[in-house]
């Protein structure tokens, strides 16, 4: 037997004074009624009802146990209509993991959109580049960029993510602009410590072939403090349009062996559940589809050294 039920089919004949009227307002038999009650008095070891052929009456354990179920039954009927309000609006604290240098550079603008489109929903963004345990951490999403293992999570492709490899002018002016992967061999390099490796990154092998870096070298855990690097002609970069584009587009940097560009990443929306969904996270994963273009917009750029 449900508790609850108990519980409810207890307070409804208080309510309605007899077996008869709470079994017509609950949908069920009257003898079920009475079986509820009655199994509630023997797991409680108390009787709560004094029955009559024409009425009920409350006995004074009844009458203090009335008005507990009465509160318990109130709380639970609000829980379950905040729940409710939750799955069929898009409401409540979002919280976000999401890589530094992409959130720096273009999360603000679609979050402020968003909550101009949800204003009951509050965003709890944190910028980390490492991964996240979405479940432990207490994360809603987390946006991760890569080419994505298989997991227990749900992922939804957002964006391609485009990598190039580059320097400035000025660093290819002193050391010369490499015309195939072999001249990279004598090059200074600027690496990602993050950077994935895989075969579909055949450059990453590139930018640290054994005992042939040079003095002056550097790893760093952010791609902006390396784009800013680079562009002072520290040396050699792979690193995605998102942050280098404009540099480029602005002539800043130059665009190395774009014939052995490594294949394109993506950009992820990860979350633990496809069912049962809240309404804020499917509001805010069915926001980022296409929000960014196809191709994004951090790709319309043009390389003026490639004219």
């Amino acid at each position: 037997m449900d508790r609850i039920d108990a519980m409810r089919a207890f307070i409804t004949v208080v309510t309605e004074g007899s077996f008869t009227r709470a079994a017509d307002r609950l949908g069920m038999s009257p003898q079920l009624v009475s079986k509820y009650v009655s199994r509630l008095e023997e797991q409680l070891g108390a009787r709560l009802l004094n029955r009559t052929t024409r009425k009920v009456h409350l006995t004074e354990a009844g009458d203090r146990y009335a008005l507990r179920v009465q509160q318990v039954l109130d709380d639970i009927d609000d829980m379950d209509s905040q729940l409710n309000d939750l799955q069929e609006d898009a409401r409540g604290q979002l919280r976000i993991s999401a890589p530094v240098s992409f959130a720096t550079l273009h999360l603000a603008p679609l979050l402020c959109r968003f909550q101009r489109a949800h204003p009951s929903v509050n965003i709890d963004l944190q910028l980390n580049d490492r991964k996240v345990d979405i479940v432990e951490e207490g994360f809603d999403i987390a946006l991760r960029i890569g080419h994505l293992k298989s997991s227990s999570m749900i992922a939804k492709f957002i964006a391609p993510v485009r990598l190039v490899m580059c320097a400035s002018p000025d660093y290819l002016t002193r050391h010369g602009m490499p015309s195939n992967p072999d001249e990279l061999k004598n090059h200074r390099y600027l690496r990602y410590s993050y950077m994935e490796e895989s075969p579909a990154l055949p450059a990453h092998a590139w930018l640290r072939p054994p005992g042939s870096e040079l003095s002056g070298g550097m790893i760093c855990n952010n791609g902006e403090v390396l784009l800013k690097a680079v562009m002072e002609g520290s040396g050699i970069i792979i690193q995605p349009t998102f942050i280098c584009g404009a540099a480029i587009g602005e002539g800043k940097l130059k665009v190395i062996l774009p014939e052995y560009e490594p294949d394109a990443m993506g950009l992820y929306a990860v979350y633990a559940h496809r069912k049962l969904l809240a309404s804020k996270v499917r509001c805010f994963i069915d926001f980022m589809e296409g929000y960014f273009g196809d191709p994004p917009y951090w790709d319309n750029f043009d390389d003026p050294s490639s004219s």
